[in-house]
């Protein structure tokens, strides 16, 4: 028997020689290596700036709060997606409306984003899920020109805006690209995560970057300085610049938050960033083999390359038609008993008690319920050998 993990994080002696000089440096929080690490995942994404906080958790509260977005409003997210996409949406204390997604697809309706805006909606949460950029936000940008008469705005800043802010839940997307265009370079902000089993890892940590298309709310420099206040408790002065000579004094503009990256982190994140290509082609030529292999099979994947538009390969999603949850749950169990460890890519939010407790029905999703009813999601990960893969695929062939 062949024991295949599902994600685990992929760690060389290389992340491990540069953590281990950041811990031997005397300086471990947020300083020059998370500043470096910043700029080469702005230069990754073709952005001006990225900001590095603690997660992409973190990255998408701070920017419902930068836009000043809060109680009273509403954020329309997907209801088919893992609770960070919608908590946020309640840290803020805005109300969540999900929408389910297109019959027979993963994604957000974008149509059913159009009914479901109010004159209280103040963002729409997207999310590039399994790695592969959102298909519809062409279509969402018509929708929120459209909606410009029935957007009320909150503040200045959104006054400036001008509509609905269109925020992508990026987690699974660092390196994706569609068309001429990065994601981070898509919507108006894009936030990244870099957890354990990301592509790319920091442990834990995330990015936000933004688009051109928030120009006129302010310059690159004033947001990204905004992010590290809102990050450092709204001190004035960071713990690296107050340790210069006679620099002790601080201020701090309101009582902010704490979520900021490490230089620990950075420097593992630093270490991926080098052979991050690497990373993708082996993602990639994964993604051919197990499509390869269950083409013709009666089985749903994941598309991960869909004309111009190219995933990163997070996860390789597969559906077995006509199958109920029970069934699959079956052969999960199944499949862990030979040793093979898979998963299930999402729960949708209706299902889960948090959410029923707001009142949300899955009734009223079917389609997000329809996907999930018979979905499994498969190793897929730059240390998974050749060997491993075809065990997977044999086991996995004997149920589909």
């Amino acid at each position: 028997m062949i024991q295949v993990k599902f994600s685990p994080p992929d760690i060389t002696e290389k992340e491990i020689q540069a953590v281990t000089e950041v811990l031997q440096s005397g300086w471990i929080t947020t300083g020059p290596k998370t500043k470096e690490f910043e700029q080469q995942v702005a230069q990754r994404c073709h952005t001006a700036r990225a900001a590095c906080l603690s997660s992409a958790t973190a990255c998408m509260v701070m920017t419902l709060r930068i836009m000043g977005i809060g109680p009273g409003d509403e954020v329309i997210t997907t209801a088919y997606t893992y609770t960070a996409s919608c908590s946020v949406i309640c840290h803020v204390g805005a109300v969540p409306v999900l929408v389910d997604t297109i019959p027979g697809s993963f994604e957000m309706d974008p149509e059913q984003v159009e009914k479901a805006i109010t004159e209280k909606t103040k963002a729409i949460i997207c999310v590039d899920l399994a790695g592969k950029i959102y298909s519809y936000y062409d279509r969402l940008y018509e929708i929120v020109e459209e909606k410009k008469a029935l957007f009320k705005p909150g503040n200045e800043r959104q006054a400036v805006l001008g509509r609905i802010m269109v925020m992508a839940d990026g987690a699974h997307a660092f390196g994706a690209f569609k068309k001429d265009k990065m994601c981070g370079q898509i919507a108006d902000f894009t936030c990244f995560s870099f957890h354990a089993v990301k592509n790319l890892t920091t442990a834990e940590g995330g990015a936000v970057t933004w688009s051109e298309k928030i120009g006129a709310i302010g310059s690159d420099e004033e947001l990204y300085e905004e992010y590290m206040l809102y990050s450092l408790h709204g001190q004035s002065k960071a713990a690296l610049e107050k340790t210069q000579a006679g620099a002790w004094e601080y201020d701090v503009i309101a009582p902010l938050y704490k979520c900021n990256m490490t230089d620990i982190q950075a420097a593992l994140g630093l270490a991926q960033l080098k052979r991050y290509d690497k990373i993708l082609e082996r993602r990639w030529e994964l993604i051919h083999r197990y499509d390869t292999a269950f083409a013709g099979k009666a089985l749903e994947v994941f598309c991960h390359h869909e004309g111009e538009s190219h995933s990163n390969g997070h996860l390789y999603l597969t559906r077995l038609p006509g199958k109920s949850r029970k069934e699959c749950n079956a052969i999960i169990a199944a499949l862990a008993e030979q040793g093979v460890i898979t998963n299930v890519h999402y729960k949708p939010l209706p299902l889960l008690t948090a959410y029923r407790k707001m009142g949300f029905d899955i009734a009223d999703y079917p389609n997000a319920y329809a996907q999930f009813e018979n979905e499994i999601t498969l190793p897929l990960y730059m240390c998974l050998t050749d060997e491993q893969q075809e065990y997977v695929i044999r086991l996995f062939s004997k149920y589909c």
